[in-house]
């Protein structure tokens, strides 16, 4: 790993304070901002004054070693210098370039995406978002296929765009509805709460498989276009297949003739230990979609990585979709230097590390914490769920896990509360000593929980 993965903050950085500009930001931004899921009255958000590698701070001084990753897509961690000069780089060259040009950057991004995708995906489409992702990953499988029905599952998120908050199954959805015709849901594997009555991975496995081929066939393998999942899903638990179901599915996909699009927005490049999450099961694709750690959200960018055979099918026929900004340069040449950057220091073998020696252990060790139900993830992927009691596996309430989220800010550690867990899923580049810090705060908030 290289010196910028020692994520110290230059001293000056972490020393400034400047309360009144703080103050001035927030105003301002309640004036004038509207933010997303939230009511715009009571909102309240810290003003962020700057970051480096797995850390950001205020305008007060405060520094907070970063669990969130922002929104889980920072993996490279923040204000990467290569990164940055990357950008600054295109923008001096040419700053926006059509779809109707081809550009070096795009031509680059688009060759390395695909060599790190599975075999035979060797075509790229790109977005500015994930949300924009799976809209067209949506649309390619159901004009590949002639068909209209779409599969999802229950937990899980795709996406606010219309299509895609349509395809996710938990309750941001609801206040979209009605959604897009033809999708149906499905109950995915999730042991702790078991939809099936299951006690081993195994029995979940093979029950959550079984109900999804009912599934399939009460609502017409013919008229299925593909099956969406989240290769791990993210946003609803960090929730890791059991060993089988990928495969299966990817077999069942095969005996109807239905696409299988992995969405890969959260998980991919490097959250999970492989540049795409699926790559640590033996299964292939039809469809990839993509963003998020891409380039960790220096400039927005999203894609689709489609299968030769899907591909193929707009060789003659055009593909009635487009973007003004697909593969915009700038976005491109920071994909192209994040994954080099990934490479060079060895960020997917680092995860792999962290996992195996500090996550792994380190957060499984909680488990014995009167409050932690269950302990779940891979690579930098984690969620500790968190219950009132663990024989019934009543969920924490809210009042206490605010209490454990201001426990650990006051340690200098920001984490990411949803509902009842605590995800742990830092910048890829966080160090061994502050990821094992990090866990030794989260235990000491737990306390704080009782």
């Amino acid at each position: 790993m290289s010196s910028h993965t020692h994520t110290e903050p230059q001293a000056e950085a972490q020393t400034t304070a400047e309360p009144g500009r703080a103050a001035q930001i927030k105003e301002m931004s309640r004036k004038h901002v509207f933010t997303s899921w939230s009511a715009q009255g009571g909102l309240d958000q810290l003003p962020l004054a700057g970051g480096e590698g797995a850390y950001f701070w205020d305008f007060e001084g405060n520094r907070y070693l970063d669990l969130t990753s922002q929104l889980v897509n920072v993996n490279i961690g923040y204000q990467h210098p290569k990164l940055v000069a990357a950008i600054q780089q295109a923008a001096g060259e040419m700053a926006t370039i059509a779809p109707t040009f081809d550009s070096q950057s795009r031509a680059d991004a688009a060759r390395m995406v695909s060599e790190r995708a599975p075999e035979g995906m060797s075509k790229v489409f790109f977005t500015n978002s994930g949300a924009e992702a799976v809209e067209n990953a949506i649309r390619l499988a159901r004009l590949h296929t002639g068909r209209h029905k779409m599969l999802a599952a229950y937990r899980s998120y795709h996406g606010a765009t219309h299509g895609a908050i349509s395809l996710t199954g938990e309750g941001r959805r609801l206040g979209s509805e009605p959604g897009l015709p033809g999708v149906v849901h499905f109950w995915g594997p999730y042991l702790y709460r078991s939809a099936f009555h299951a006690t081993t991975e195994q029995e979940e496995s093979e029950r959550a498989l079984e109900h999804l081929r009912q599934t399939v066939q009460f609502e017409g393998p013919d008229r299925i276009a593909a099956i969406i999942l989240e290769s791990v899903v993210g946003s609803n638990g960090i929730l890791v297949p059991p060993p089988g179901y990928l495969e299966g599915v990817r077999a069942l996909c095969d005996e109807h003739g239905i696409m299988l699009i992995a969405d890969e927005v959260m998980a991919g490049f490097a959250r999970a230990g492989q540049w795409f999450a699926i790559q640590n099961w033996d299964v292939k694709p039809d469809l990839i979609t993509f963003a998020k750690g891409v380039n960790s959200g220096y400039v927005p960018l999203g894609g689709v990585v489609l299968s030769d055979e899907i591909s193929a099918t707009f060789d003659e026929r055009p593909y009635p979709g487009g973007l003004t900004y697909s593969g915009h340069p700038l976005a491109c040449a920071s994909a192209v230097a994040s994954m080099q950057i990934m490479e060079e220091e060895g960020i997917l073998e680092h995860v792999r590390e962290l996992d195996r020696t500090v996550f792994g252990p380190g957060l499984r060790a909680l488990a014995q914490h009167e409050v932690v139900g269950d302990v779940r993830g891979l690579g930098a992927f984690w969620a500790l769920e968190l219950v009132a009691d663990k024989q019934t596996r009543e969920p924490l309430d809210a009042k206490r896990m605010a209490d454990i989220g201001r426990a650990c800010k006051a340690e200098g550690v920001w984490p990411l509360t949803m509902a009842n867990r605590v995800h742990v899923v830092p910048p890829c580049v966080i160090t061994e000593n502050d990821a094992r810090r990090a866990i030794d705060v989260l235990g000491r908030a737990l306390d704080s929980a009782l």
